[in-house]
């Protein structure tokens, strides 16, 4: 079933126009790569789909996205719950200048959650799924910029599932790790579509075929080509596809 789906999508950055009717079905409790060259509209997809790309300027669209069956884009819908249901972790890891502690119960605490022990109960069971609690349990009072870049990343994606997310959209999540880091985060994504759905922009084909259960290939704002992942990288449709898996461009 297709918790998130775009209809005849189109986007713009003032004339510019990044995507170009775009349609596309994200399936529930499934790793979906949107992969392609830089440039190609990945980034902005995504963005989309919680609303981040509300706050430039200049965004536009065109089309619908349906979030379980719902036009996120309708007058009355609040993006900031949209974005609580729909959480992101971005490229660079981002976290806030604060202990590990109050990274993760930072997004419960602005929903109104008070009682401690459930803060507590919350931060814990986050950062377990996030596969750092063993690693941070002894030191949740340090300062997350003390952290690895690995450790970093992981501690964002605790902080986004702090708030429950039905949908976690992630934005070439390990491309400033090394391999090692890389594949914890693999592993992680790979246990966490048991509960959620996960949405992954990636640069690198081979993460798209190790984790994804479905890849949409995108060329300069056009989805080119959208199937399971084993189809895409084995019998592609698309001339587009196979160039890009060659590696003819990218």
């Amino acid at each position: 079933m297709a918790i998130l789906r775009t209809e005849n999508l189109d986007v713009f950055y003032g004339d510019n126009q990044v995507l170009k009717n775009v349609n596309l079905e994200i399936k529930e409790n499934r790793i979906t790569a949107i992969m392609g060259p830089s440039g190609c509209g990945k980034s902005t997809l995504i963005r989309c789909f919680n609303r981040m790309n509300d706050i430039i300027d200049d965004f536009r669209i065109k089309g619908k996205i349906f979030f379980k069956g719902k036009n996120i884009y309708d007058n009355g819908v609040d993006p900031v719950e949209i974005r609580t249901k729909i959480g992101m972790v971005f490229q660079k890891p981002n976290p806030f200048p604060k202990s590990i502690y109050e990274n993760v119960a930072y997004g419960p605490r602005v929903l109104g959650l008070k009682d401690k022990s459930r803060l507590d109960y919350i931060v814990e069971e986050s950062l377990k799924k996030a596969y750092l609690w063993d690693e941070v349990k002894d030191n949740l009072r340090k300062n997350a910029l003390e952290l690895s870049g690995g450790q970093q990343q992981r501690l964002c994606i605790a902080r986004a599932l702090a708030v429950n997310p039905e949908v976690l959209l992630l934005d070439e999540p390990t491309s400033a790790l090394d391999p090692v880091a890389s594949r914890k985060i693999e592993e992680l994504l790979e246990e966490l579509k048991k509960s959620l759905t996960i949405v992954i922009v990636t640069h690198n084909p081979s993460q798209a075929a190790r984790i994804s259960d479905y890849t949409a290939f995108l060329y300069l704002g056009e989805l080119i080509e959208y199937a399971e992942t084993d189809k895409i990288f084995t019998v592609p449709k698309h001339p587009k596809t196979q160039e890009y898996l060659s590696g003819k461009f990218g």
